[in-house]
C-alpha cells in the first residue's frame, strides 16, 4: 500500500489544481476509493468527496479531514514530478489527500472489529475558498445518519523534522480577517497643499495608529497580529490624490478578539482621519475563524502519536501558529484537534507555501496510520493505535 500512497501523492502532485473545482483530483480520489466498503458522496457546489464507512457494530462516528486543493504558486523545486504550470501543491495537500486514501483502506480492511462510522471528508478549496462551510453547507455532519463525535485533520510542514508531530490543546492555529481602510480626503497642487484636503498624511498616522493600539490594547497573551500589506495614494508627485487605500491583515486566535478588531479597528481609523479634517470608509471582512482543539480531543491526538511512534517522536506545538485553517470551521460543529506531521527533506529550508517546498513523501504511511489510529481511539478502544 505505501508504494501506491506515493505514486497517488506524485500524480497528484504533477497536476495541480486550486479552488472549488478540481474534478481531475476528484476523479483520482474516487478511483483510488474504488472497491473499498464506503458509502461515497460528491459535492454539488463543489467537487468534494464524502466517504462513510460503517463499522460492523453500533457506536460513535468519527470525521477525518484530507483538503485536496493546491496554491497559485509556480514551482521552483527541480522535482522528476514537479508541476509546469502556475499552480503548486506547496502546502502538502497533496500528503494529506494521499494520506486520508491511506487511513480510509487501514480502516475499511478492520470494518468487522470497528464499533462505529468513519466520515472521510476530501476537501477542496481550503486555502481561502470557503470549501469546508461549503461542506458543511451540503450536509457533511449528517452524512453518517447522526453527527461525528470527534473531528480530526493531520497537517504537513516542510520546514519541520520528518516524523515529528506537533498538537496542543486550545487556539492551534489564527483566525484571519481583512481591514480595508478608504482615506477620502480632496485632491489639488502638490505645491499648494493648503488648497486641498491630503488624505497621505492621515494614511500615514492610521498605518501607526493601527500598529500601536493592537500592541497596546490586547492582551499579549491573546494577541494580535496585525500587517498592513496593500497601501496605495496618487498617480504622481506633484499631484494630492482625492484618497488613499490600504489593506490589512489580521490574525487573531480567539473569537472575543476577533469580533474585537471587527469593532474597534475601524473606529481607530474614522478617529485618525476626522482629527485631520478628512473621512474613513471602512470594513472588516473576516476570512477563516481561530482554530482551536478540544483539551480531550488534543490529548487523543497526542497519545495516539506516542503509542504509534514513541515518545520521542511527538511535541507539544509550544504556541500557535498564525497562519489560518478553515477546519476551523469543522472545529466550532464538534469537539476535534488539529495536528502537524514534520515532513521537511534532509537539509530543507523552504517553508509551506514556497515554491521550492520540498515534502519527503515517505511519511505517507505514518500519516495514514495516525489518522487510522485516531478513529480506532473511539471506534476500537481495545486496539486504539495499533497499526
Amino acid at each position: 500500500m505505501n508504494d501506491d500512497l506515493i505514486a497517488l501523492r506524485r500524480s497528484l502532485h504533477a497536476a495541480p489544481e486550486v479552488g472549488l473545482h478540481l474534478p481531475r483530483t476528484q476523479q483520482k480520489v474516487l478511483d483510488a476509493l474504488d472497491g473499498l466498503p464506503l458509502k461515497i458522496t460528491t459535492g454539488i457546489r463543489c467537487t468534494s468527496v464524502t466517504a462513510v464507512l460503517e463499522g460492523a457494530r453500533p457506536g460513535p462516528a468519527v470525521l477525518l479531514r484530507g483538503d485536496m486543493d493546491a496554491l497559485p504558486v509556480r514551482e521552483d523545486t527541480g522535482l522528476d514530478f514537479a508541476a509546469t504550470g502556475a499552480a503548486m501543491h506547496a502546502c502538502g495537500h497533496d500528503l494529506h489527500t494521499a494520506a486520508l486514501v491511506g487511513a480510509a483502506r487501514l480502516l475499511s480492511a478492520e470494518r468487522e472489529v470497528l464499533a462505529g462510522k468513519v466520515v472521510f471528508m476530501f476537501q477542496p478549496g481550503e486555502e481561502g475558498h470557503g470549501g469546508a462551510q461549503l461542506m458543511l453547507d451540503e450536509g457533511l455532519l449528517d452524512v453518517a445518519g447522526a453527527r461525528p463525535d470527534f473531528a480530526y485533520a493531520l497537517h504537513v510542514l516542510a520546514d519541520r523534522p520528518r516524523g515529528l508531530v506537533l498538537c496542543r490543546p486550545g487556539p492551534v492555529m489564527a483566525a484571519y480577517s481583512v481591514l480595508e481602510v478608504t482615506v477620502e480626503g480632496r485632491g489639488g497642487h502638490g505645491g499648494r497643499p493648503h488648497e486641498a484636503h491630503d488624505p497621505v498624511p492621515a494614511l500615514a498616522e492610521i498605518v501607526t495608529a493601527l500598529y500601536t493600539y493592537v500592541a497596546r490594547r490586547f492582551d499579549s497573551f491573546d494577541p494580535v497580529v496585525l500587517t498592513v500589506g496593500e497601501m496605495h495614494a496618487g498617480s504622481a508627485p506633484n499631484v494630492i490624490p482625492d484618497n488613499g487605500f490600504l489593506k490589512a491583515g489580521v490574525r487573531t486566535f480567539s473569537e472575543p478578539a476577533t469580533a474585537r478588531i471587527a469593532a474597534e479597528l475601524p473606529a481607530v481609523a474614522g478617529s485618525v482621519a476626522a482629527a485631520h479634517g478628512l473621512t474613513a470608509r471602512t470594513s472588516v471582512r473576516p476570512v477563516m475563524a481561530p482554530t482551536v482543539n478540544d483539551p480531550v480531543a488534543a490529548a487523543v491526538f497526542a497519545d495516539t502519536a506516542i503509542r504509534l511512534f514513541g515518545p520521542g517522536r511527538y511535541r507539544d506545538l509550544e504556541h500557535p501558529r498564525a497562519g489560518s485553517e478553515d477546519f476551523s470551521l469543522v472545529l466550532r460543529e464538534i469537539p476535534g484537534a488539529y495536528g502537524y506531521l514534520g515532513a521537511a527533506e534532509p537539509g530543507a529550508t523552504a517553508g509551506n507555501h514556497s515554491p521550492r517546498a520540498r515534502f519527503d513523501d515517505s511519511v505517507l504511511p505514518d500519516a495514514a496510520a495516525l489518522l487510522a489510529g485516531l478513529a480506532r481511539h473511539h471506534l476500537n478502544p481495545a486496539r486504539k493505535a495499533k497499526s
